[in-house]
């Protein structure tokens, strides 16, 4: 049981590098930010993108930049905003919302990620980019996903309230008690945010961008060039078939924090996401391996040499030989991204070990036809080694609600056995059977 006082309750900032750490704006920030050296200095503010970018998200943002234009106040760092749909940008747009945030000089991005997931060209050389801190009402702020640059702190908070420190140009600025000095040097302060639910006219759009698709498709070829390196036309996965989980190779076992973005980075590896082969270049390659601490260096049990995660992968499954992914708590936090569960699966992973899942990345294991478990005991992750060797021994007599038996061989010869959780139901056993949910899908169709 969680209990909230209400009255207690004041504005956050959650971060830098996670969305699970929380710190109350004002003196809390001044005192955490300096004791951790974050810079106090916020460059940007950024609102919208999937997350927080609805109607009344840009609403009541837009009653903050109003008051800064009433108050005669200037922006101390860059606002981009990215509404959430065409439907919303353009209603935003016939309401004078967009118009709001135009006349203190945002900056208007396109109705799509943009900045939640690297897709902008904020720095020529993000490796090498100074040490900064922004504020953005995406909820996602790990490690280089805004913008590549390691040392980007970034900041979790409400759209009011990243509007509010994007125009004081403060990370410890609180928007309920603090005073900003305006153009004529006087002292002025923000008013509780204001803004609609939902537009007073309704919603508007002239194109929604959507194409209705053919009644009877069996007449449509999509062509892709044989050497397109964006585009390739998926093919379906095959069943992993009972034989090959024994003597299934572990590829990598994640230390700490594993989200889709350490799985599939996104940024410029984006480019790529029409073609499942070259995208998946950059499997695992922000995942930290236990053996060693580093990025993207794995050992080949085939061959005893270690190189890349991606690089790895594809020797076994050219060798015919199935790997395992072991990884900590809440393994595949963050997006939704699909491809941080069809990359491994193209490069023949069979299972995913963790000792706990983020909830859409198990399920989009299952919906590719791959084993997503869990320890029953979590202290288990720590008996796997370097050399390990995984047999299924019981999938055979995979079901719901029946735990599963995992042989792991080590290489001095010993042994453990382990018992592993899922939470497959009897339809996404029939998905992992067949392949994928997609195989399943297309059967159904055409029967």
């Amino acid at each position: 049981v969680i209990e909230i006082n209400l009255s207690e309750l004041t504005p956050l900032l959650n971060g830098p590098f996670t969305p699970d750490l929380s710190t109350k704006v004002g003196s809390d920030m001044t005192e955490k930010a300096t004791s951790n050296e974050w810079p106090l200095a916020v460059e940007w503010g950024l609102i919208g993108s999937c997350t927080n970018s609805s109607y009344e998200d840009l609403s009541r943002a837009s009653s903050i930049a109003q008051q800064a234009i009433d108050k005669g106040l200037k922006m101390k760092a860059e606002l981009g905003i990215n509404p959430g749909s065409e439907q919303v940008r353009y209603t935003a747009d016939r309401d004078g919302i967009l118009g709001i945030f135009e006349k203190l000089d945002a900056k208007i991005f396109t109705n799509a990620c943009g900045p939640c997931i690297g897709q902008w060209a904020r720095y020529s050389d993000p490796k090498n980019a100074p040490k900064n801190s922004i504020v953005h009402s995406f909820n996602r702020n790990f490690a280089k996903r805004a913008d590549g640059n390691p040392n980007t702190h970034a900041f979790v908070a409400s759209p009011e309230v990243t509007a509010a420190i994007a125009i004081s140009g403060r990370l410890d600025f609180n928007p309920m008690t603090d005073k900003l000095i305006n153009e004529k040097g006087e002292e002025v302060m923000f008013d509780e945010p204001t803004g609609w639910e939902l537009p007073p006219k309704g919603f508007e759009v002239e194109d929604a961008g959507y194409l209705a698709p053919k009644e009877d498709g069996s007449s449509v070829t999509v062509k892709v060039a044989s050497d397109s390196e964006r585009l390739q036309l998926l093919e379906p996965f095959t069943p992993i078939k009972d034989e090959s989980l024994m003597g299934a190779k572990l590829l990598i076992k994640a230390f700490g924090k594993c989200t889709t973005d350490h799985i599939s980075m996104a940024g410029p590896w984006l480019r790529f996401r029409g073609h499942l082969d070259n995208i998946s270049n950059n499997c695992l390659i922000g995942a930290v391996n236990a053996f060693g601490k580093k990025t993207n260096m794995v050992k080949n049990q085939l061959t005893g040499e270690y190189g890349g995660v991606p690089d790895t992968a594809r020797a076994y499954k050219a060798a015919g030989v199935r790997s395992i992914v072991v990884g900590d708590h809440n393994y595949g936090e963050g997006s939704s991204r699909e491809h941080a569960a069809m990359e491994p699966r193209h490069l023949g992973v069979a299972a995913v070990i963790v000792k706990s899942f983020a909830r859409i990345h198990e399920t989009n294991l299952k919906k590719q036809g791959m084993l997503g478990l869990t320890f029953v005991n979590e202290n288990d992750y720590d008996l796997i080694q370097e050399d390990d060797t995984f047999n299924f021994i019981d999938i055979a007599d995979f079901a719901p609600d029946k735990p599963l038996t995992v042989e792991i061989v080590h290489a001095d010869g010993s042994k453990d056995v382990i018992k592993v959780n899922h939470t497959y139901n009897a339809a996404q056993i029939g998905w992992y059977r067949e392949g994928s949910a997609l195989n399943v899908i297309k059967r159904e169709n055409a029967s």
